[in-house]
This record gives structure tokens, C-alpha cells and sequence, in this order.
């Protein structure tokens, strides 16, 4: 239990080694402006692109104004503990063991992607009992591989998009997944990543051989799903206050420019205008209501915790589970914040919240672990 006189002790983790190592800084600038500084004490933790762990404090400020926090090459080197309270060491190369840094009170895992997002380091933080923001193993790596994400959802009945997988041990070709499928029109995309990375569109054979070597760059395995014509992708927001209250924010969609044809990297963080962002989303409400009570369900099915982001494609009257996003961007775009800042909620607000279910769900589980 925190001491109620004294500030929160927040490691703020960002950066890592997956191909939205970019993103995770952007997000990470917007959250340490969120996070209220006379409640909280924040330390800031860089995860290299080689996957060293540096402190990052200096140079970065408040990080007011920046667009993304920085990682220099030259800051100490930590490393985290196992079974240690929340212990964190600072590498010495001149020393045996090394010096204790500080006890965290709590971890806000900014990481979006591999090696961040998909339960790996929520394994190293549960194995140093140090309590952190979001989703925990299992939730992480389930949401994060939408291969397995889809299966779940479409065994449980909820409505996905048609897909196969194909992997780079055992290929498919286009002829087969258009047989498959159904349609000559489809989507290739890596089955652990996130942001758009590595996904593109596929009409003809030579269109689905360049897009598979495109995706096979950042996973083994792919998803190939049916392309929707004509569909709107609808956002919703997930956020867990407390164990089971779960709740679904407004809902947004994403309505990319023409010149992109779907919702890619480019458009998400390159191009200025590659998107506009509709909040709240102009839908019936009996189907807005239906979709919020489908990112609520599909938030317990796959094992979420704390947030998520769960996406969806809108045809006419169908609606169809996309994914999710279990750490979701959070930079000054990105949908997550916004969508709860329209339902009432401020990203200050919604950092004590995220921060509060993490110190909470960690005493609960200590409980557990000592009857």
C-alpha cells in the first residue's frame, strides 16, 4: 500500500524493439504531460532498439512540448530484478552486483508491439512483484497474436472477419486464399504487430507475393482476411476501474484520406492528413450501443485488464470484431485519450484511474498468493 503523504513513484516504460518503437515515445511524451505531478513522482525507463533498459530523466524535462521522449545512447544502463519488490539495479561494469536505484511503486508500460505489448514484459514485472498498468500475461499475448484473438472470438460466437493464416514455414498462395476467402480482394497482415505495420491491401498474384514478403518482415505468421469493401472502422475505448467494473467510452471512427485507401502507418503517424477522426461516431443507437456492448464482452473474453482499445468494421447493419489493442497509443492523435475525453473523462483522470486498478489489482493478487 501506497503511504497517502507521499508522492506515487511511477517508472514510465517506453520505447522497446519492435518496428512502433517510435510510437511508443510519442505516446509516452502525451502520457508524462498527463500524469499529475503533485501526485506523482515519475522516473523515465527507455527500452533501447537493442533492448538495453536506460534511465532516461535527463534531457527529457517534464516532457512538455516534445512530440517524443528520447532515448540517448550514453544513459546508465538498469536492470530490473526478479522477486525484488520492485527493485531496480544500475548496471556497473566496474562492480560485482551493482547499486540499487529505487523501488517503483508502480510501471506504466508504454510499449506498443513485440517484446512490450504481448506479455513479455508483463511476465518480467509479475516475476519482480512490481504492479503495472494494463493487461497481465495472458491477456497480453492473446490480444496481441490476432490469430489466436480471432479464433477465440469466432469459437465464442462474436462476428469476425473471414480469415486464414499462412506462416513462413508453410505458405499459402494466392490462388488458395482466394479460394479460400472467396474474393480476389484481401488483406495480408502480420499476426503479432500492431499500427498498421507491415499490412497491405492484395488484388492480383503479384499484389499477395509482395505483401506476404512485406508482412513476413516483422512475424512468422500471417492473417489473410477478406477485404470489406466499403466498410467503416469504428473505435471504442475499454477502461477497468475496478475488478470487473468494466466500462465502453464513445465511440469514434476513422475515415482515412482517399489517396490511402485503408488506415496505414502513413496515414495513422507520417501523413498530417491521412485521416480525420469523427467523435462521436454518426451511428443508430441501438448499433452503437450493440458495438459498446462488444468491445465490453470481447474485453472479458480474451482476459483484458485495465484498457484496451477494441476496433471494429461497420457494413450496413453487420458489424465485425477487428482487434485489440491492449496498450494503445496514446499520443496526441491517437483515439484511446480521445474517445474519453468526449465521454467526460480527462487524460489526467484517466491516468489516476489506470494507475489506481494497478495498485489495487496488485494487493488483490498479493492477498491471493498469501492465504
Amino acid at each position: 500500500m501506497v503511504e497517502e503523504h507521499r508522492k506515487i513513484a511511477v517508472g514510465l516504460l517506453f520505447g522497446g524493439r519492435s518496428a512502433e518503437h517510435d510510437v511508443s515515445r510519442a505516446s509516452a511524451a502525451n502520457i508524462l504531460r498527463a500524469l499529475n505531478p503533485d501526485r506523482y513522482q515519475v522516473s523515465l525507463i527507455g527500452i533501447s532498439r537493442d533492448g538495453r533498459w536506460l534511465v532516461c530523466d535527463a534531457g527529457n524535462g517534464a516532457g512538455t512540448g516534445a512530440a517524443a521522449l528520447t532515448i540517448p545512447d550514453k544513459a546508465p544502463q538498469i536492470a530490473l530484478v526478479p522477486a525484488g519488490g520492485g527493485r531496480f539495479v544500475l548496471c556497473d561494469d566496474d562492480a560485482a552486483g551493482g547499486s540499487a536505484v529505487t523501488r517503483f511503486d508502480v510501471v506504466f508500460p508504454v510499449l506498443h508491439g513485440p517484446n512490450g505489448e504481448d506479455g513479455t514484459v508483463q511476465g518480467a514485472l509479475e516475476l519482480a512483484d512490481v504492479p503495472f498498468v494494463g493487461s497481465a500475461v495472458t491477456g497480453s499475448a492473446v490480444a496481441m497474436d490476432k490469430d489466436v484473438a480471432k479464433r477465440l472470438m469466432r469459437d465464442a460466437g462474436l462476428p469476425v472477419v473471414p480469415f486464414i493464416t499462412t506462416t513462413s514455414l508453410s505458405r499459402i498462395d494466392y490462388a488458395a486464399a482466394v479460394a479460400a476467402l472467396g474474393t480476389t480482394d484481401l488483406f495480408v497482415k502480420p499476426a503479432n504487430m500492431g499500427s498498421s505495420v507491415g499490412v497491405s491491401r492484395a488484388r492480383s498474384e503479384q499484389e499477395f507475393a509482395a505483401s506476404c514478403e512485406l508482412a513476413f518482415r516483422y512475424d512468422h505468421k500471417l492473417l489473410v482476411e477478406l477485404g470489406l469493401n466499403g466498410a467503416r472502422e469504428i473505435e471504442c475505448s475499454v477502461l477497468e476501474e475496478s475488478a470487473g467494473q468494466i466500462r465502453a467510452s464513445e465511440l469514434g471512427e476513422i475515415v482515412p484520406a482517399s489517396k490511402h485507401g485503408f488506415y496505414s502507418y502513413q496515414a495513422k503517424y507520417i501523413d498530417a492528413d491521412g485521416a480525420a477522426l469523427c467523435i462521436p461516431a454518426e451511428l443508430p443507437p441501438q448499433q452503437a450501443h450493440r458495438i459498446q456492448e462488444l468491445a465490453v464482452e470481447v474485453f472479458r473474453l480474451l482476459g483484458c485488464e485495465g484498457l484496451a482499445r477494441v476496433d471494429f468494421f461497420v457494413k450496413g447493419d453487420e458489424i465485425f470484431v477487428n482487434e485489440v489493442n491492449t496498450l494503445p497509443g496514446f499520443t496526441s492523435i491517437s483515439m484511446y485519450p480521445k474517445l474519453w475525453e468526449a465521454s467526460g473523462l480527462s487524460q489526467t483522470d484517466l491516468m489516476d484511474r489506470l494507475i489506481a486498478h494497478a495498485l489495487a489489482r496488485h494487493q488483490r493478487r498479493r492477498a491471493l498468493s498469501s492465504e
